[in-house]
C-alpha cells in the first residue's frame, strides 16, 4: 500500500506501559475492525514504554503487517504527543483515537462510526457509568467546569479518548502546530458539525493510570491559556479592585491616625494586606510566565517529539 494512499479507517492507539493490556486489546480490537466491511490501519504509537510494550506492538505487526503500524518514540513525550505523531502519518478519511487500557472498548467504535457518516466531522465520546476512581471523577468535573466558563468550547466528557475525527479536522489540527495541544477541544474548535454520542465504559483492566494529580493540573493548564485569555483578563480586573481597596484602606488608615493618633496592632495590619497584594502579584506573575512559556515554545521552534523508529510495510 503506497503511504500517500487515502484510506477510509485509521484508528490512532497511544501507548505507555500497557503490557498486560495489549494481548486483550489486540484480541477485541481487530475483530471490530475487520466487520466493519472498510479498509482500515491501526496505528500505535509507543511513548517511550519501559515494560515489555515494544516487544509485544512488533509481535502484533508482525502478524498483522497490513494494516498495523507501529511508532516507536525515544522517549516518554506524553499522550497528546504520541496522538500527534499518529495523526500526522495517518491516511484515513476518518481517524478515530482509542486508549490502549480498554476502559474504552472498541466494540463502540461502530457508533461513532455512524455518526461520521451522517455527515458529522467531529464525534465525541461521553462516558456511561465511568468506572474510575473518586478523585479521577472528581478532578474531571472539575477541569470540565473551568473549561465551560473560561473557553467557548462545549463538550460534554472532555476526557474520553473514545473520539472520531474527519480528515479535514486532522489537518487543521496538524497546522496548528502548536506545541502544547490539546487535541479533542482543537478538533471541537475545527469542527463545522460537531456531535457526540454515548459510550460504554469499562474498568481497566491492568495497569495503573498514568495520570497524576500533577498531570491534571498541567492538563487544565493548558486547556485554558491555548484558548482563552480569560485568566489575564480576570487576574487584571482583580487586581485593580485590589488596588482600589488598598487605595480606600490607606485613606482610612491615615485620616484614623490623624483623628485618633496611634492605634496599637496597625503595623500588623498593614504587614497582612502587604503580605496579600504581594501574594496577588506573584500569582499573577506565574500566570504571565505561563503565557510566555508558551510563546517561547512555538517560537523556538525545537521539535515536540523524536521518533526512534516505525514498523510499518510498505506495498
Amino acid at each position: 500500500m503506497n503511504p500517500a494512499e487515502s484510506i477510509p479507517l485509521s484508528v490512532v492507539i497511544p501507548v505507555f506501559n500497557e503490557e498486560g493490556n495489549l494481548p486483550l486489546l489486540f484480541s477485541r480490537l481487530y475483530p471490530v475492525l475487520d466487520a466493519l466491511g472498510r479498509r482500515y490501519e491501526v496505528i500505535f504509537t509507543n511513548d517511550g514504554s519501559v515494560d515489555g510494550s515494544a516487544r509485544l506492538l512488533e509481535e502484533q505487526h508482525a502478524a498483522r503487517p497490513e494494516v498495523t503500524r507501529v511508532i516507536e518514540f525515544n522517549a516518554n513525550y506524553g499522550q497528546h504527543m504520541a496522538v500527534m505523531a499518529a495523526l500526522e502519518r495517518a491516511r484515513g478519511e476518518v481517524i478515530l483515537t482509542l486508549d490502549a487500557d480498554l476502559q474504552n472498548p472498541p466494540e463502540e467504535i461502530p457508533k461513532l462510526l455512524a455518526k461520521t457518516d451522517e455527515g458529522y466531522d467531529c464525534v465525541g465520546g461521553v462516558r456511561l457509568d465511568r468506572q474510575d476512581s473518586f478523585f479521577r471523577k472528581s478532578a474531571s468535573k472539575l477541569i470540565n467546569l473551568a473549561r465551560r466558563h473560561l473557553t467557548r468550547i462545549r463538550m460534554t466528557d472532555q476526557g474520553c479518548m473514545l473520539r472520531a475525527y474527519s480528515r479535514g479536522v486532522v489537518d487543521g489540527i496538524i497546522r496548528s502546530g502548536a506545541v502544547n495541544t490539546f487535541i479533542p477541544a482543537l478538533a471541537y474548535s475545527l469542527a463545522r458539525r460537531p456531535t457526540e454520542v454515548e459510550v460504554a465504559h469499562e474498568e481497566r483492566h491492568a495497569g495503573v493510570s498514568q495520570y497524576s494529580l500533577y498531570h491534571l493540573i498541567r492538563l487544565n493548564f493548558d486547556l485554558i491559556t491555548y484558548f482563552s485569555t480569560v485568566p489575564l483578563q480576570i487576574f487584571t480586573i482583580f487586581s485593580m479592585l485590589c488596588s482600589a481597596g488598598s487605595f480606600v484602606l490607606v485613606i482610612v488608615l491615615a485620616t484614623r491616625r490623624l483623628l485618633i493618633g496611634p492605634e496599637e496592632g496597625g503595623l500588623f495590619t498593614l504587614f497582612g494586606i502587604l503580605f496579600f497584594l504581594i501574594s496577588v502579584c506573584m500569582v499573577g506573575i506565574g500566570l504571565i510566565g505561563e503565557y510566555m512559556g508558551r510563546t517561547y515554545q512555538v517560537v523556538r521552534n525545537r521539535a515536540r517529539y523524536h521518533i526512534h523508529h516505525i514498523l510499518e510495510t510498505v506495498e
